[in-house]
């Protein structure tokens, strides 16, 4: 039955209704689609390795049969499913939780088996969690999968299995479709590139590891070249956009910098540098600033500020909570108390005043104003907004942040984000501005002591703790859940206040806070934590982005195995804030997973939020990391832009090039990338990066 590259997946011989509704799940609709669903890693049937030479932390592919299998716990439990393995040289066990009955239907004891998977040592025994896996058919005839010795691993959704997915490829792949080169020769030669109906019979049907390394590096370099010509071009509209030349004046500035009770770090005092010249220069300002918690990005948002307010124009910071934008709020009142300048804070909801100050914005008479997504309601209007702020830009999605930029007429942008993203992962999201790094503590900020347990010895933390609270020192103690699940095993901050609040530390002052509260209740809680009305402030990850509390000296972490690295290095910094020593406790429950326990490690091993950043991308993976729907990253099919980074670097000088000599892509040689670009990335564009 002949196809086309738009048909239906429907009509692909072993497809039908039942199984395209299920391929549509994967994103996988038409036939083309298909040809571009690739594979995430590869079986081969030729293992030269015994289970007996197998060391823990080798990624192996065995063959063996299986012995046995079995199913231990309940389904409130954490249910564990074990198939048991020998090759007559040793055993290896196969782990899998929470297993589908269609998982356990797979195996029988006798089977003949292929695994792929990381070596661990578990309950005392070589195994390997949630494995890839092929049970070959002795008794299958002779077919072209049977007798290829590499087989494609696919991400898979429960119902369509590798073996059907692989038929269902191989079905297409025999139609021989061809589809139009979207790179040109000059480049594919430069870059030593195969064709694109070569690269994707090769990357689907290898016979050898170098048919998978040639078919990958073609459509990595491609996903990624693509990726940097929008961000090349964003970059040129950037610096062609006229924005406001802005003069030092050095009035409201030099008297701040005269204010301060200390002496900015030397890359405080480079990023201020580069921040002034970019303001200076008659073209819009463009930059992120990173910088890790407590490296004082805050001050150096004041110093942007006022010199807008210098130039006269207002400024302005969107931040992503009500607590965030209130601590701001105090912060800017406290360092420009004796300024003459009018500082207000705007938040969401209905409350007495908030109309006089929205007139008052529209009037000239706010020099500054401070935050949430309220400041991007179509009643908000300022008089000459010339500088914006936005805090922890992450959070918001690209549309509340273009929002936000049209306030004005071409404002300077500063976006801050406290958590550092590596040079490889800024190179892809922010690859159109210009990026200021705070890369230098200041000298009276602490490190955190830092240290994980196993939940069996909680009791001596709890001792620790103690100590620390008759000493008059505050201590957070993080769930991972608000309230009691059947679906879960995890401690909830309900119960855990309960019990603290009863036990434990009947003798001190125990809070809750968790999401579900309202936001004035929630504020009012941590303003008691601040002012010290509340001794043990039990919360959910609500107080990741928090107000600053110096007497809070210790952070406990329950379930710290179910956390994201960059998330607990940011609950992290929510203590180490004063002058007392300060301590990061991190509380895991068993069994932990080795990719648990590197994070647990590499939080105990470092402070250094850069390097926390990078470990966490290798592990997570980019999309992951970021989140594209919020910052208008595409999602990458196949490139990873941590082992990739040396292709991404080619990639991204390469796209520049063309792009300064032409931007429009109007050069006959470029004639694919243009068809490619208009039909893909143009619309991106206008959303990208804001």
């Amino acid at each position: 039955m002949a196809f086309q590259l738009l048909d239906s997946i429907q009509f692909v011989p072993g497809v039908g209704p039942k199984r395209a509704k299920l391929l549509n799940k994967l994103g996988v609709k038409t036939v083309k689609d298909l040809l571009f669903y690739f594979p995430r890693d590869y079986l081969s049937k030729i293992s030269d390795k015994h289970i007996a030479d197998l060391k823990i932390n080798d990624i192996a592919s065995v063959k063996g049969r299986i012995t046995g299998f079995d199913t231990k716990g309940n389904r409130f439990q954490k249910q564990q499913f074990r198939v048991f393995i020998s090759d007559g040289t040793g055993y290896i066990t196969l782990m899998w939780f929470r297993p589908s009955p269609w998982l356990i239907k797979q195996f029988e004891v006798g089977k003949e088996i292929i695994i792929l998977g990381r070596i661990q040592y578990y309950y005392n025994k070589l195994c390997v969690i949630h494995p890839d896996f092929e049970i070959v058919q002795e008794k299958e005839k002779k077919s072209f999968w049977v007798e290829q010795d590499i087989l494609p691993l696919y991400p898979l959704t429960e119902g369509i299995s590798n073996k059907v997915l692989r038929k269902i490829v191989k079905n297409v792949l025999s139609q021989k479709l061809f589809l139009d080169e979207t790179l040109p020769e000059y480049i594919r030669q430069t870059k030593q590139l195969i064709p694109l109906n070569e690269a994707l019979h090769k990357i689907h049907i290898p016979d050898s590891e170098k048919d998978i390394a040639v078919s990958r590096k073609r459509f990595v370099f491609e996903e990624l070249f693509f990726l940097e010509l929008m961000l090349a071009r964003k970059k040129v509209n950037w610096h062609k956009a006229s924005g406001y030349s802005m003069e030092l004046k050095k009035t409201y500035t030099t008297k701040l910098k005269r204010a301060l009770p200390y002496i900015l770090t030397d890359a405080q005092k480079r990023v201020l540098n580069e921040i002034v010249e970019d303001m200076k220069s008659p073209h819009q300002m463009n930059r992120l600033l990173q910088g890790d918690v407590g490296s004082g990005k805050t001050i150096i948002s004041i110093f942007a500020m006022l010199l807008a307010i210098e130039n006269g124009f207002q400024a302005a910071i969107m931040a992503p909570t009500e607590i965030l934008a209130t601590q701001h709020y105090f912060s800017l009142r406290e360092f420009l108390k004796n300024f003459g300048l009018r500082v207000e804070l705007l938040l969401g909801g209905v409350y007495a005043g908030k109309q006089n100050i929205k007139e008052a914005i529209e009037n000239g008479k706010v020099d500054i104003v401070i935050g949430t997504h309220s400041l991007i309601q179509k009643d908000v209007n300022f008089h000459k907004l010339g500088m914006i702020v936005i805090d922890e830009q992450h959070r918001f999605g690209v549309m509340q942040r273009l929002s936000f930029t049209q306030k004005g007429y071409t404002p300077d942008k500063l976006i801050m984000s406290a958590t550092p993203i590596p040079r490889s992962l800024a190179l892809t999201v922010y690859g159109d501005l210009d990026v200021s790094v705070i890369d230098e503590l200041p000298p009276y900020k602490k490190e955190i002591y830092t240290n994980w347990i196993t939940a069996s010895k909680k009791a001596q933390v709890y001792e620790f703790i103690t100590k620390q609270l008759k000493m008059g020192r505050q201590v957070y103690v993080v769930c991972p859940l608000v309230e009691e699940s059947e679906k879960s095993d995890l401690r909830d901050a309900t119960n855990t206040y309960k019990e603290l609040q009863s036990t434990i530390f009947k003798d001190f002052k125990v809070g809750l806070l968790h999401g579900r509260m309202h936001n004035q209740e929630k504020d009012e809680i941590m303003f008691d934590f601040k002012e010290h009305k509340i001794d043990v402030l039990v919360s959910t990850t609500v107080i990741e982005v928090g107000i600053d509390v110096p007497n809070a000296t210790i952070m406990m972490i329950e379930h710290a195995e179910r956390f994201g690295l960059s998330q607990l290095h940011q609950l992290r910094g929510r203590v180490g804030r004063g002058a007392y020593k300060s301590y990061c406790v991190l509380v895991a429950y068993e069994p932990i997973s080795e990719e648990a326990m590197i994070r647990l490690n590499t939080l105990k091993e470092t402070n250094d939020g850069f390097r926390i950043s990078e470990v966490d991308l290798e592990l997570r993976g980019p999309g992951e990391f970021f989140g594209t729907k919020q910052s208008g990253l595409p999602a990458f099919r196949i490139a990873n832009i941590v082992r990739d980074r040396q292709i991404l670097e080619d990639a991204r000088k390469l796209a520049f090039k063309i792009i300064q000599n032409d931007y429009n892509l109007d050069d006959e040689k470029n004639s694919e990338l243009k068809q490619k670009y208009r039909k893909y990335y143009l619309k991106r564009e206008r959303l990208f990066s804001y």
